[in-house]
């Protein structure tokens, strides 16, 4: 019976990771100036990471990516109430994205226990412009690296979703151009430990993005995530997320 019942048990976990795999993006839709790509490795069966790439028509896209509080299947059920609230109300998203997020987290709030939040970085990219309006709720910062080698922080520009009713935030913006990388991800990538407990950190990241530079955006991550991996010794702690977008003056394939 217990044989039987680990069975099951194993059984259904597969099934909610497969259902739960079908919630990360499913196709990228083109852009004239910009190269992306993302990734998530979970710890576990099911986690509580979440990235999008959303379409708001020919000359808008947006990126998201989002940690949720807790691991295992609580966390996955959190994030699939997140992504079922975000894809709701997307029809707001392209113009009023300072809307969006209010309305996002008030539903949010409203549809979780007074513990539940989620970490989250949003951005709209402008493919024309170049242009990148974006809000950090309480995430880790999105790092920007320059074609001449400076690095940019996004910080935070509001609070996390869903612990307050009402999210006092704004948007921050920022210009892209052609050379330029945005990496965003969840601190299981860089808390990711050795066997001595040191972190991968943003420096090791700030220079595997670095040393990838003139590589594709899918390239990059498998390259950043290898190192990640290899840094990380025994078992897997957290979720491994990761977007990398790269800024480009010409039509790019699609991965």
């Amino acid at each position: 019976e217990r044989i039987e019942s680990q069975r099951r048990l194993e059984q259904e976990l597969q099934i909610a990771r497969e259902v739960q795999a079908r919630l990360f993006p499913q196709t990228t839709p083109p852009l004239q100036t910009l190269d992306y790509a993302g990734i998530c490795v979970q710890a576990r069966h099911v986690g509580g990471d979440y990235y999008d790439f959303l379409s708001f028509g020919p000359d808008r896209f947006g990126l998201l990516l989002g940690d949720i509080s807790g691991k295992g299947i609580a966390a996955a059920l959190l994030m699939a109430n997140l992504q079922a609230n975000l894809r709701s109300q997307l029809a707001m998203a392209r113009e009023h994205p300072e809307l969006f997020l209010r309305s996002v987290n008030a539903t949010f709030y409203d549809n979780t226990a007074d513990s539940a939040y989620s970490t989250t970085f949003f951005a709209v990219y402008c493919d024309g412009e170049r242009r990148l309006p974006y809000a950090n709720c309480g995430h880790l910062p999105g790092l920007l690296l320059r074609a001449n080698g400076h690095v940019e922080e996004l910080s935070p520009t509001g609070p996390v979703l869903g612990l307050f009713r009402e999210w006092d935030g704004h948007l921050g913006a920022c210009e892209m151009s052609p050379g330029d990388t945005l990496a965003l991800y969840t601190d299981g990538v860089t808390e990711a430990c050795n066997a001595g407990g040191e972190e991968f950190g943003h420096e090791r990241l700030i220079a595997a993005l670095r040393k990838h530079t003139n590589r594709s955006a899918q390239q990059t991550i498998r390259a950043v995530l290898d190192e990640v991996l290899e840094h990380c010794t025994g078992e897997q702690s957290d979720d491994i997320t990761l977007i990398v977008a790269k800024c480009t003056d010409r039509r790019v394939p699609l991965a």
